[in-house]
């Protein structure tokens, strides 16, 4: 067998192992929204329904008729709104700092960020409920975002890190010598390339926020506080015997959001990437 064989013989299985990947990842969500578009009883009838052969909008309906959902939503979009800005600036700056200047102790802040990464979150509960607490931030959107923000810094630092040194120094020299000040090379010349990294970040924050549930469930006790992973467990538990169509409708309705998002996030992303390859 010739090398162009070969060669076309691995893309195949390559591209096959793509397919698998895939359709192995996209499954569950699709199983997700049929399950969500079919009456409770044919969820678990035999054979499975492959497709909403027996379409039905009630479990929408019904899900959507649940008083605590808007708040929820509101409550769940504030607190993902707040950690995103606050997160993407704070790395942001962070970032620039640890890669652009030498500092004492640089190597030192740069290891604590790996460490903290390594602790794992469940184990500062008490002490997190109790330094809330002691801040009069328990069920308060402030204080989930508080602890939101802790949370994904770390690797939010990290990654922009990441995009920050493969920028070369020398793009922000070149613009200061054409006359630009050091401030401008960097907003006309660093900054648009940092594009990609920024959006990155944003989706990983905005994922991990929306879809948080323990410091949620221990921090927000009160229905009102409720954000839609414990709104969604509530509602689940308010079904008494499973209704897992309902159940999945009101999944759905949780996962839009992170849909829409990064729909539109994906093309600035996309273009980003372009744009930063052009440049460079």
């Amino acid at each position: 067998m010739t090398v162009r064989p070969r060669r076309a013989v691995s893309r195949v299985f390559l591209n096959l192992a793509a397919i698998v990947v895939i359709v192995a990842s996209l499954f569950p969500v699709y199983w997700m929204v049929n399950t969500s578009l079919l009456p409770a009883s044919s969820v678990r009838s035999t054979p499975p329904h492959w497709w909403p052969d027996q379409f039905t909008l009630k479990n929408y309906q019904e899900a959507f008729a649940d008083d605590g959902l808007v708040t929820a939503l509101f409550n769940s979009m504030a607190v993902t709104g707040i950690t995103l800005v606050a997160a993407l600036v704070f790395a942001f700056l962070a970032s620039i700092a640890v890669s652009r200047y030498r500092f004492r102790s640089r190597t030192t802040f740069i290891v604590a960020i790996l460490v903290i990464q390594m602790i794992p979150a469940e184990a500062m509960i008490i002490s997190v409920f109790r330094v809330l607490d002691g801040w009069y931030l328990i069920n308060t959107i402030i204080g989930l975002s508080f602890v939101y923000i802790a949370m994904v810094l770390p690797f939010t630092i990290w990654t922009l890190r990441g995009f920050v040194n493969g920028i070369p120094a020398d793009l922000e020299e070149a613009a200061m010598i054409d006359g630009c000040s050091r401030t401008g090379a960097f907003w006309r010349i660093t900054f648009p390339l940092l594009a990609p990294g920024l959006i990155a970040t944003g989706v990983f924050a905005f994922i991990q926020a929306w879809n948080e549930f323990v410091f949620a469930l221990v921090i927000m006790t009160r229905p009102e506080a409720m954000t839609l992973p414990i709104w969604l467990r509530a509602f689940v538990q308010a079904t008494k015997a499973t209704d897992w169509a309902l159940v999945m409708a009101a999944s759905t309705i949780m996962a839009v959001p992170v849909i829409i998002f990064f729909l539109i996030v994906q093309h600035r992303m996309s273009s980003g990437l372009v744009a930063g390859a052009v440049k460079g």
